[in-house]
């Protein structure tokens, strides 16, 4: 597909998404999984810990969570480790854990060029893509072993865009973490804020808590008139 194309003749916009906490409220179950991974090693796992690692890549909580002396080998492993438990944790629930409203929002703009673009492992974009039957509605996907720099960097949105064919001015990015809503916003992005993490989240354009949302409809339908 020729994505210059399609954006220049059939839409103003397109729109990249991220994927927990934006496609699916799935930060109530990594909290879970890194509870249970981290007491394999004796270690509990706090609030402030939890807080710390919204947004954020595997290799950057792996070594914030047990320190630098870790070789990149087991910063790797154990990172693989702790998300084939939290996909064995999840199982048949993620129809359940899409955020609200996502299918009919996804089904109701299908001429309007879209990316993931996430920080998360290959194989969570890939079980989350395949088993939601959600792989279809995206153009290009974008994970975080696909950047040498993960958000709050730009380069994971700056390459979706690239991707697509669009332009930064041409990008909307649905977000849901500080990290996430600073790389679109280095990127040139605007950003519309998914309430599923925090309620308040600075930079964005507006801040809706699901997919259900009127206001995100409407907000969409002037960027159009505003063409």
């Amino acid at each position: 597909m020729e994505y210059n194309k399609v954006i220049s003749g059939l839409t103003e916009f397109v729109l990249i998404f991220d994927m927990d906490g934006v496609l699916v409220d799935s930060n109530p179950m990594h909290r879970e999984a890194w509870v249970a991974y981290n007491r394999t090693f004796g270690l509990e796992t706090t609030d402030a810990m939890h807080q710390r690692m919204y947004g954020k890549r595997n290799d950057r909580i792996i070594r914030d969570f047990f320190g630098d002396s870790l070789s990149p080998e087991e910063v790797a492993a154990r990172g693989a480790a702790k998300e084939e438990l939290y996909r064995e944790m999840i199982g048949d629930r993620i129809e359940e854990m899409l955020v609200p409203g996502l299918r009919d929002f996804l089904d109701r703009y299908p001429e309007v060029p879209k990316a993931v673009a996430s920080n998360a492992e290959p194989a969570n974009v890939n079980f989350l893509l395949d088993h939601a039957n959600l792989r279809r509605y995206f153009q290009v996907v974008v994970d975080g072993h696909q950047v040498a720099n993960p958000k709050p960097h730009p380069e994971i949105y700056l390459r979706a865009a690239g991707l697509l064919g669009a332009s930064p001015a041409q990008c909307i990015v649905l977000e849901d973490s500080y990290s996430g809503v600073e790389a679109a916003r280095a990127a040139g992005m605007r950003v519309i804020g998914v309430r599923t993490t925090y309620d308040n989240l600075p930079g964005t354009e507006l801040t809706v808590d699901n997919f259900e949302s009127g206001v995100l409809t409407e907000w969409l339908t002037a960027q159009r008139r505003a063409v």
